[in-house]
Protein backbone atom coordinates (compact mmCIF):
# COMPACT_ATOMS: atom_id res chain seq x y z
CA UNK A 1 0.00 0.00 0.00
CA UNK A 2 1.28 3.45 -0.93
CA UNK A 3 0.04 6.99 -0.32
CA UNK A 4 0.62 10.04 -2.49
CA UNK A 5 1.17 13.29 -0.58
CA UNK A 6 0.55 16.78 -2.01
CA UNK A 7 1.37 20.19 -0.56
CA UNK A 8 -1.43 22.74 -1.00
CA UNK A 9 -0.06 26.01 0.31
CA UNK A 10 -0.57 29.54 -0.97
CA UNK A 11 -1.74 33.09 -0.24
CA UNK A 12 -5.32 32.28 -1.28
CA UNK A 13 -7.31 29.06 -1.64
CA UNK A 14 -11.00 28.34 -2.23
CA UNK A 15 -12.67 24.93 -1.92
CA UNK A 16 -16.39 25.39 -2.53
CA UNK A 17 -18.87 22.52 -2.33
CA UNK A 18 -22.30 24.17 -2.11
CA UNK A 19 -21.95 27.25 -4.32
CA UNK A 20 -25.07 28.26 -6.21
CA UNK A 21 -25.86 31.32 -8.33
CA UNK A 22 -23.94 34.48 -7.32
CA UNK A 23 -22.37 33.39 -4.02
CA UNK A 24 -19.24 31.19 -3.95
CA UNK A 25 -18.41 29.44 -0.68
CA UNK A 26 -15.31 27.69 0.61
CA UNK A 27 -14.76 24.82 3.03
CA UNK A 28 -12.08 25.14 5.72
CA UNK A 29 -9.98 22.47 3.97
CA UNK A 30 -9.59 21.18 0.38
CA UNK A 31 -12.59 19.46 -1.16
CA UNK A 32 -12.21 16.15 -2.96
CA UNK A 33 -13.68 17.58 -6.17
CA UNK A 34 -11.17 20.43 -6.04
CA UNK A 35 -8.18 18.15 -5.48
CA UNK A 36 -9.27 15.81 -8.28
CA UNK A 37 -9.70 18.81 -10.57
CA UNK A 38 -6.12 19.79 -9.78
CA UNK A 39 -4.99 16.26 -10.66
CA UNK A 40 -6.87 16.43 -13.95
CA UNK A 41 -4.93 19.60 -14.80
CA UNK A 42 -1.74 17.75 -13.89
CA UNK A 43 -2.56 14.97 -16.35
CA UNK A 44 -3.99 17.26 -19.04
CA UNK A 45 -7.34 15.50 -18.75
CA UNK A 46 -10.24 17.41 -20.34
CA UNK A 47 -13.36 18.27 -18.33
CA UNK A 48 -15.42 15.98 -20.58
CA UNK A 49 -13.31 12.90 -19.77
CA UNK A 50 -14.27 10.37 -17.06
CA UNK A 51 -12.74 10.69 -13.59
CA UNK A 52 -13.88 7.34 -12.16
CA UNK A 53 -10.31 6.19 -11.49
CA UNK A 54 -9.48 9.35 -9.56
CA UNK A 55 -12.79 9.34 -7.66
CA UNK A 56 -12.01 5.86 -6.26
CA UNK A 57 -8.96 7.21 -4.41
CA UNK A 58 -9.43 7.69 -0.66
CA UNK A 59 -8.47 11.20 0.45
CA UNK A 60 -7.25 12.67 3.71
CA UNK A 61 -6.23 16.20 4.68
CA UNK A 62 -3.92 17.42 7.42
CA UNK A 63 -4.38 21.08 8.31
CA UNK A 64 -0.89 22.44 8.97
CA UNK A 65 -2.08 26.04 9.09
CA UNK A 66 -5.72 27.01 9.37
CA UNK A 67 -6.59 29.62 6.77
CA UNK A 68 -8.29 32.90 7.62
CA UNK A 69 -11.75 33.04 5.96
CA UNK A 70 -12.03 36.15 3.78
CA UNK A 71 -14.60 37.56 1.36
CA UNK A 72 -13.77 38.98 -2.04
CA UNK A 73 -16.13 41.63 -3.43
CA UNK A 74 -16.83 41.06 -7.12
CA UNK A 75 -19.46 42.21 -9.60
CA UNK A 76 -20.65 40.76 -12.89
CA UNK A 77 -22.53 42.20 -15.83
CA UNK A 78 -24.29 40.57 -18.73
CA UNK A 79 -25.90 37.90 -16.54
CA UNK A 80 -28.81 35.69 -17.52
CA UNK A 81 -32.30 36.69 -16.42
CA UNK A 82 -35.04 34.27 -15.32
CA UNK A 83 -36.29 34.34 -18.92
CA UNK A 84 -32.95 33.00 -20.13
CA UNK A 85 -31.84 36.23 -21.82
CA UNK A 86 -28.63 38.18 -21.26
CA UNK A 87 -29.22 41.59 -19.65
CA UNK A 88 -26.21 43.77 -20.49
CA UNK A 89 -27.53 46.60 -18.32
CA UNK A 90 -27.76 44.50 -15.18
CA UNK A 91 -24.94 44.27 -12.62
CA UNK A 92 -24.98 41.80 -9.74
CA UNK A 93 -22.76 41.49 -6.69
CA UNK A 94 -21.02 38.12 -6.38
CA UNK A 95 -19.56 37.47 -2.88
CA UNK A 96 -16.66 35.00 -3.15
CA UNK A 97 -15.15 33.49 -0.05
CA UNK A 98 -11.61 32.15 0.26
CA UNK A 99 -8.96 31.12 2.78
CA UNK A 100 -5.92 33.32 3.30
CA UNK A 101 -2.49 31.91 4.19
CA UNK A 102 -3.58 28.26 4.64
CA UNK A 103 -1.35 25.20 4.37
CA UNK A 104 -2.60 21.65 3.84
CA UNK A 105 -0.99 18.26 3.41
CA UNK A 106 -3.29 16.11 1.26
CA UNK A 107 -2.95 12.34 1.04
CA UNK A 108 -4.43 9.99 -1.57
CA UNK A 109 -4.62 6.22 -1.11
CA UNK A 110 -5.63 3.64 -3.72
CA UNK A 111 -4.35 2.09 -6.94
CA UNK A 112 -0.54 1.97 -6.82
CA UNK A 113 -0.01 2.39 -10.57
CA UNK A 114 -2.30 5.43 -10.73
CA UNK A 115 -0.61 7.07 -7.74
CA UNK A 116 2.83 6.56 -9.28
CA UNK A 117 1.60 8.13 -12.53
CA UNK A 118 0.18 11.11 -10.64
CA UNK A 119 3.37 11.61 -8.64
CA UNK A 120 5.43 11.71 -11.82
CA UNK A 121 2.94 14.04 -13.54
CA UNK A 122 2.89 16.49 -10.63
CA UNK A 123 6.57 17.20 -11.21
CA UNK A 124 5.78 18.61 -14.67
CA UNK A 125 2.03 19.34 -14.95
CA UNK A 126 0.45 19.60 -18.38
CA UNK A 127 -1.68 22.61 -17.37
CA UNK A 128 -1.12 25.26 -14.66
CA UNK A 129 -2.26 24.19 -11.20
CA UNK A 130 -4.59 26.22 -9.01
CA UNK A 131 -5.87 26.01 -5.45
CA UNK A 132 -9.59 25.90 -6.11
CA UNK A 133 -9.77 28.82 -8.55
CA UNK A 134 -7.68 29.56 -11.63
CA UNK A 135 -6.41 32.82 -10.14
CA UNK A 136 -5.21 31.15 -6.92
CA UNK A 137 -1.77 29.81 -7.82
CA UNK A 138 0.17 27.65 -5.32
CA UNK A 139 2.76 29.53 -3.28
CA UNK A 140 4.88 26.38 -2.97
CA UNK A 141 5.25 23.37 -5.32
CA UNK A 142 2.41 20.87 -5.00
CA UNK A 143 4.83 18.06 -5.88
CA UNK A 144 6.86 16.62 -3.03
CA UNK A 145 10.02 14.79 -4.08
CA UNK A 146 9.54 12.04 -1.47
CA UNK A 147 5.76 12.32 -1.51
CA UNK A 148 5.11 8.74 -2.61
CA UNK A 149 5.37 6.72 0.60
CA UNK A 150 4.82 3.05 1.43
CA UNK A 151 2.38 3.77 4.24
CA UNK A 152 -1.34 3.86 4.83
CA UNK A 153 -3.14 7.18 4.45
CA UNK A 154 -3.37 8.01 8.16
CA UNK A 155 0.18 6.93 8.96
CA UNK A 156 1.58 8.90 6.02
CA UNK A 157 -0.22 12.09 7.06
CA UNK A 158 0.82 11.64 10.69
CA UNK A 159 4.48 10.92 9.92
CA UNK A 160 5.27 13.71 7.46
CA UNK A 161 6.98 16.76 9.06
CA UNK A 162 5.05 20.00 9.33
CA UNK A 163 4.89 22.02 6.12
CA UNK A 164 5.51 25.29 7.95
CA UNK A 165 7.20 26.10 11.21
CA UNK A 166 4.85 26.44 14.16
CA UNK A 167 5.00 29.36 16.53
CA UNK A 168 6.26 28.66 20.05
CA UNK A 169 2.70 28.81 21.35
CA UNK A 170 1.44 26.33 18.74
CA UNK A 171 4.42 23.96 18.63
CA UNK A 172 2.88 21.50 21.11
CA UNK A 173 -0.65 21.74 19.72
CA UNK A 174 -2.01 18.80 17.68
CA UNK A 175 -3.03 19.27 14.05
CA UNK A 176 -6.49 18.66 12.64
CA UNK A 177 -7.05 15.72 10.27
CA UNK A 178 -10.04 15.15 7.95
CA UNK A 179 -10.05 11.53 6.75
CA UNK A 180 -12.41 9.96 4.24
CA UNK A 181 -14.37 7.02 5.66
CA UNK A 182 -16.20 4.34 3.68
CA UNK A 183 -19.09 3.81 6.11
CA UNK A 184 -19.79 6.72 8.46
CA UNK A 185 -19.00 10.29 9.45
CA UNK A 186 -19.98 13.80 8.42
CA UNK A 187 -21.34 14.10 4.88
CA UNK A 188 -19.51 16.10 2.21
CA UNK A 189 -21.14 16.60 -1.20
CA UNK A 190 -17.92 16.70 -3.20
CA UNK A 191 -17.57 13.17 -4.61
CA UNK A 192 -17.49 13.39 -8.45
CA UNK A 193 -19.98 10.97 -10.03
CA UNK A 194 -19.50 12.07 -13.67
CA UNK A 195 -17.06 14.07 -15.81
CA UNK A 196 -16.52 17.57 -14.41
CA UNK A 197 -18.29 19.12 -17.42
CA UNK A 198 -21.56 17.62 -16.11
CA UNK A 199 -21.09 19.06 -12.58
CA UNK A 200 -22.59 16.06 -10.78
CA UNK A 201 -21.40 15.25 -7.27
CA UNK A 202 -22.48 12.75 -4.65
CA UNK A 203 -21.95 12.36 -0.90
CA UNK A 204 -18.98 10.89 0.94
CA UNK A 205 -18.20 10.46 4.63
CA UNK A 206 -15.34 12.14 6.49
CA UNK A 207 -14.14 11.94 10.08
CA UNK A 208 -12.23 14.67 11.90
CA UNK A 209 -9.57 13.96 14.50
CA UNK A 210 -6.42 15.53 15.89
CA UNK A 211 -2.87 14.17 16.30
CA UNK A 212 0.66 15.37 16.98
CA UNK A 213 3.12 15.36 14.09
CA UNK A 214 6.92 15.80 13.97
CA UNK A 215 8.47 19.22 13.46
Amino acid sequence: MITLLLRLQGPMQSWGTTSRFDERDTQLEPSKSGVLGLLCATLGRDRSEPVDDLARLRMGVRVDREGVPMRDYQTATGVLTAAGKVDLARTVVSPRFYLADAAFLVGLEGDDALLRTLHQALRAPVWPLALGRKSFAPGMPVWLADGLVSQSLKVALSSWPRLCAATRAMAKEPLRFVLEDREEGAVRLDQPTAPFAERRFGPRFVKTEVAHVPE
